[in-house]
């Protein structure tokens, strides 16, 4: 049985919805969110990469969500380098692209390992623990508060307003209510006041942090505005933890429904770095992301108009059957090639090295100390997001080894 799309029953199982449509439907109309939908591997790889779709979108979305005084709000949104026009996104990500290459990321692995082998010794020696609120939040959380610059007994603070901040875009607009609109706002106003607070720091006194990297930045000669730098902060903030964040959830969520695979990767841990990948093909958090069309197209036959939105679903494009024998199945041996987790084309996501590494040395951790992973029979939950797929939380029995 398949959920009606963007529905809240397709936060449990989405994988189903893909596939009918990708079977009956490939480039699919949506009429609630006035979108057409892509399903297949070869159509989304090739709009991430058609600049008649426009990732720069955001100029109008106070309207389109039918809340045009919001707009401020939306305008944070538009100055994020993920969604601002190609030249403006390349000069951003340049400034800060080389803290995540692969070399700087390996630099972090010992730190990353000490932080990961300090939360597993936190826990009980056996018994229950909750790998979200355990390990799979504070470390990226603590990761990206290190690359930014920022106290670690922040986190929960600003988690709480990013949260809010990000709310209303993962879901259908028409099911955002007043109290979540008000919040966003509110939060959105909290969190410029904090990073205008930190910005000044760094103006008087640069580190070697992210932040005051993008103060100090310059393109073509101007200095990032101050919406720029909350923007941006904002972005790097939620990217940096919320998305490994899921994909320790959600790989091993997957492993524990797998126990053939999870006794794999127990036999030989060498496998971690290819099970990772297939943990974001089989079910990454990135669901999909959307371009507006800057000029009439054809995709699939069909007939996109100006000014239509087009969704590119990473996740359906992940279990396409033309690009992946029996997608449905998680195998941790499986030889990946190129798979949609982290988007494709220009906007590839920034942090990938870097989620990896965190992920790799997570599991390896994990699988090493903790014996006896089982879920207790407690309901499982997802935040309510429909475009980053994750749980609330993970609730786990084990017995914990040392170090």
């Amino acid at each position: 049985m398949t959920a009606a799309l963007f529905s809240p029953a397709m936060l449990v199982d989405p994988y189903p919805t893909y596939a009918a449509l990708r079977r009956t439907d490939p480039v699919h109309w949506h009429e609630p969110f006035g979108a057409w939908v892509l399903t297949r591997y070869d159509d989304v790889v090739a709009a991430t990469h058609d600049p008649r779709l426009r990732s720069d979108r955001a100029g109008g979305m106070g309207e389109r969500a039918g809340r045009p005084e919001l707009q401020p709000l939306f305008e944070v949104i538009g100055a994020q380098m993920n969604i601002t026009n190609p030249e403006r996104h390349h000069r951003l990500r340049a400034l800060v692209a080389k803290v995540f290459t692969p070399r700087a990321v390996d630099a972090l692995r010992p730190a990353v390992a000490a932080m990961v082998n300090e939360l597993l010794d936190r826990l009980p020696e056996q018994g229950r623990f909750d790998v979200i609120a355990d390990l799979a939040f504070p470390l990226p959380a603590r990761v990206i508060a290190r690359l930014l610059g920022l106290d670690t007994g922040e986190l929960e603070q600003l988690k709480r307003w990013s949260d809010d901040f990000s709310a209303i875009f993962g879901t259908d607009p028409s099911a955002v209510t007043p109290e979540q609109y008000q919040r966003a706002l509110q939060s959105t106003h909290e969190l410029t006041t904090f990073f205008r607070a930190e910005f000044e720091k760094r103006r008087a006194s640069p580190g070697d942090d992210l932040l005051s990297l993008l103060v100090h930045a310059e393109i073509d000669g101007d200095r990032l505005s101050e919406t720029e730098l909350i923007a941006n902060a904002n972005l790097l903030l939620a990217a940096g933890h919320e998305t490994t964040t899921h994909l320790i959830g959600n790989g091993l969520l997957a492993l524990l429904h797998h126990p053939d695979q999870l006794q794999l990767l127990l036999d030989e841990p060498f496998l971690i770095p290819n099970a990772i990948e297939e943990f974001l093909r089989y079910d990454g958090t990135v669901q999909f992301m959307y371009r507006e069309a800057g000029e009439e197209l054809t995709i699939g036959e069909r007939s996109i108009r100006k000014g239509q939105l087009v969704y590119l679903m990473f996740a359906a494009a992940n279990r396409d059957p033309a690009r992946f024998p029996d997608p449905d199945r998680l195998d941790v041996r499986r030889r990946l090639d190129v798979h949609l987790a982290f988007g494709h084309g220009p906007h590839v996501c920034l942090g990938a090295a870097l989620a990896r590494m965190e992920a790799q040395v997570a599991f390896t951790a994990l699988l090493r100390r903790c014996s006896g992973l089982q879920l207790t029979d407690e309901p499982l939950a997802y935040q309510d997001n429909l475009e980053l797929r994750g749980l609330k939380g993970l609730p786990v029995v084990f017995e914990r080894r040392s170090a």
